[in-house]
């Protein structure tokens, strides 16, 4: 393997369970190897290995401070570690579907692996760890045997397929699963999306318990539905879901279809969450419970969204079809933004408002989602419950 000598500042960092590396940490940056390689400090001491590629975040990770070979028993060893830290959700029989393998967080940044069913997504997140592929697939399948089949996600720029079957048997789709009790349909095989994140599981949990019985719920950005299919399922008396891609409605019907709700106090809304926003004011719609999830960045015809400009503007109109003693859920997967500056984001629309409010719950990554207390911005996910007062 080449050998990259890493500045002072980045060995410490290194050694002290940072995982990224940045273009900056290279002792020489101008020109870096597509490579797995090894590290060393300035004088050439070893430091660890990992791997430099272009990737959506720095360019690559550290994957271990020893000097071992990183071959297919050295995936099996993190898969294995992976799989023992998850026994609670295969021995649990009302969630079906999560997360088995998060990155570097479980000791290999650039690859996720997700279980729905007995069946695997991996994603990749560079080319380079591709390099790896055979080896790192060998060793997931000789550490999940039960496994039926697989689909891989390319989630970076590439000329390869952004979904392609990998391996095994494919499921008759949708396949459905499981998330405390609730089904969901989801799609292995169609583009980079499931039909459901799944680091959403612990606040969904929170309306499938009763945060929303008898509440009439607004969610914005609604994708699938599978927010507004958990309230109904806790005994909202009725929930609105409104997306602007048109695929959202016959996929959000598809949800409440496989758990058996009727559509008759459901609605679904294809439109712009801003012109929705118009709309309900000059109906004069208001709600117990609005949910703000919307993507860190989108744009369309008329509109650029990013959370840290606008979310602010978000939680402004959501409070002006708001009902007294409502509650906001508000959440973000911008891996950049601080738990501390969305919180300073949220409340600030909040007192600009003049309004009362109380945060009520935090939540983060749920457990599946491993993370590291060294690497903060891989616990990207980021939800805070508030009871406002007006």
């Amino acid at each position: 393997m080449d050998l990259v000598k890493l500045k002072t500042l980045a060995t410490k960092k290194l050694r002290k369970g940072m995982p990224l590396l940045q273009k900056e940490d290279l002792l020489k940056d101008a020109d870096f190897p597509q490579a797995w390689v090894t590290f060393s400090d300035e004088r050439g001491n070893f430091v660890g290995q990992g791997y430099l590629g272009q990737q959506n975040k720095g360019i690559g990770w550290l994957v271990s401070l020893q000097e071992e070979q990183l071959n297919q028993a050295f995936f099996e060893g993190l898969f294995n570690k992976a799989k023992a830290r998850r026994q609670a959700f295969f021995n649990n029989q009302e969630t079906t579907a999560f997360r088995l393998f998060n990155g570097e967080g479980d000791g290999l940044g650039g690859l996720t692996i997700d279980w729905y069913d007995n069946y695997a997504v991996f994603s990749w997140y560079n080319e380079v760890i591709l390099q790896k592929k055979a080896e790192i697939v060998a060793a997931f399948q000789a550490v999940y045997p039960e496994v039926l089949g697989a689909s891989e996600k390319i989630r970076y720029k590439s000329q390869l397929p952004e979904s392609q079957w990998l391996y095994g048997t494919q499921p008759n789709e949708p396949l459905i699963v499981k998330e405390n009790a609730v089904n969901y349909a989801v799609y292995l095989n169609e583009g980079l999306m499931t039909g459901i994140f799944l680091d959403q599981k612990e606040v969904r949990n929170q309306l499938v318990e009763g945060l929303a019985v008898g509440q009439e719920v607004l969610n914005l950005f609604s994708y699938t539905g599978a927010f507004s299919v958990a309230a109904a399922m806790g005994g909202a008396a009725s929930t609105t879901s409104v997306d602007l891609a048109k695929r959202s409605r016959q996929k959000t019907e598809e949800q409440f279809a496989v758990n058996q709700l009727s559509l008759e106090n459901q609605k679904i809304i294809v439109m712009d969450v801003f012109e929705y926003y118009k709309y309900a004011k000059r109906k004069n719609l208001s709600y117990d419970l609005i949910i703000l999830d919307p993507p860190s960045f989108a744009r369309n015809k008329k509109k650029t969204f990013s959370v840290a400009k606008n979310y602010g503007e978000l939680v402004t109109d959501a409070l002006s079809i708001l009902k007294e003693n409502g509650r906001i859920i508000a959440s973000t997967n911008a891996a950049n933004l601080s738990l501390e500056r969305f919180q300073g984001l949220v409340e600030a629309a909040f007192e600009a408002a003049g309004v009362n409010y109380q945060k009520e719950q935090v939540f983060r990554l749920p457990v599946d989602f491993q993370t590291l207390a060294s690497f903060s911005e891989g616990n990207y996910l980021k939800v805070l419950f508030y009871k406002i007062k007006k």
